[in-house]
């Protein structure tokens, strides 16, 4: 008699902040973290990380942030083990360059990637590129991917630019994690309307996978064809996994 061994499993999750003061302790949240990659190594066949999975990351061209010792670690095992990793930047870890992919052997993306897993077409992207913003935001996005002002940035001593990007990131939330940035059921509309936007010239894509929000959402935009929120893990443990057995399915697990 033959038995079938279930597929493996695809996972989806964003906006973890690790090292973020909205944690009450930013190692122990670490440490939870790392148990549940731990607990997802004997079935997963590919992790996408969309993004802010670090509250705060520079790297200067011989120096890295200090922390994330225990994760980072975990993400290389898991690398090691054959476990495919994409990490798509957000707009909280966009300053990665290539530390990460050579040391740890994962995969990392700047902006929208599309991916055909198993039959299915995927579009991902971290959420803060998509749909129509005002000229502020897009002049500050510019800013921050500009070369010249990454250059500008790492000529001033660490010890004034880290304590300054965490307090910026303190200030961007509210309390709960939540992003201050006026109404979230508007920024979901904005979101959705950016997808219809894009299928409407790519027909193609079955699902559009975003983070940046803290929103846990599935919702069907057009026919068959389904928007994913990632939600945190600031709160809670957001994540979606797919396969081909199971389909794309949203989880939400109360944080412990």
């Amino acid at each position: 008699m033959t038995t079938t061994m279930p597929a493996r499993r695809v996972y989806f999750l964003s906006d973890l902040h690790l090292g973020a003061a909205c944690h009450a302790d930013t190692r122990e949240r670490e440490r939870q973290v790392v148990a549940w990659l731990q607990s997802i190594a004997d079935d997963a066949e590919h992790i996408y990380l969309l993004g802010d999975v670090i509250d705060y990351w520079f790297e200067y061209r011989k120096v890295v942030p200090r922390g994330y010792v225990r994760f980072l670690g975990q993400l290389a095992m898991m690398a090691d083990a054959g476990i495919k990793i994409t990490w798509i930047k957000g707009n909280h870890d966009l300053w990665i360059t290539d530390y990460l992919p050579a040391e740890l052997g994962i995969e990392v993306v700047d902006g929208p990637i599309e991916r055909e897993i198993h039959g299915r077409r995927f579009f991902m992207e971290h959420g803060d590129g998509m749909g129509a913003k005002s000229w502020s935001f897009n002049l500050l996005r510019h800013l921050f991917h500009s070369k010249t002002a990454r250059r500008l940035f790492s000529a001033i001593h660490p010890r004034w630019t880290v304590g300054f990007a965490h307090r910026w990131s303190a200030g961007s939330r509210k309390a709960g994690g939540k992003i201050a940035r006026g109404d979230i059921d508007r920024a979901v509309t904005a979101l959705e309307n950016a997808s219809r936007t894009y299928l409407a010239g790519h027909p193609d894509i079955d699902f559009f996978i975003y983070g940046h929000l803290h929103v846990a959402l599935d919702r069907v935009i057009d026919r068959s064809t389904r928007m994913v929120l990632l939600g945190d893990w600031i709160n809670r443990e957001c994540y979606a996994t797919f396969s081909p057995d199971e389909g794309l399915i949203l989880h939400q697990t109360p944080r412990q």
